[in-house]
């Protein structure tokens, strides 16, 4: 199996590499990520950050602060979301649909407490975040 994955925006300006295995995967309900995608869920990827790589177009690649934890990069050219930085977590969210031949695996659902969209697929539903990154660790029923 390949350890390197290419993605990238929706117009192609910006391209990157992941590379190796992430530190998690699952997918996350919380109201800033689907205002941010525009979907009711997304689909995370999370990587230390020399594991990803910007390939191509790095001085069109956008950032805005949406919350102390999150800071959101997308292509200034189509508005394409690439990732998400989380310093304060050592870690970058590389969304998983724009990394198409990497094998998504979820392991997890984050803050289901604010789900719009019911999921039934028997992965841990937390109510927020892992103890780890500061979160209550409380799991929630399908």
């Amino acid at each position: 199996m390949n350890d390197t994955h290419k993605g990238s925006c929706d117009c192609g300006t910006v391209t990157i590499e992941v590379t190796g295995q992430p530190e998690g995967m699952g997918y996350c309900h919380c109201a800033g990520c689907r205002s941010y995608t525009g979907t009711p869920i997304n689909a995370f990827t999370l990587w230390k950050p020399e594991s990803v790589k910007v390939t191509k177009g790095e001085e069109f690649l956008g950032r805005f602060k949406s919350s102390e934890m999150s800071i959101r990069r997308f292509c200034t050219k189509c508005g394409g979301n690439v990732m998400t930085d989380h310093p304060g977590l050592g870690l970058v969210d590389v969304f998983a649909g724009i990394i198409p031949t990497f094998p998504f695996k979820a392991g997890v659902h984050l803050n289901y407490e604010e789900s719009v969209l019911p999921v039934k697929d028997g992965l841990p539903k937390l109510k927020d975040f892992p103890v780890e990154i500061g979160g209550s660790g409380e799991t929630m029923p399908e």
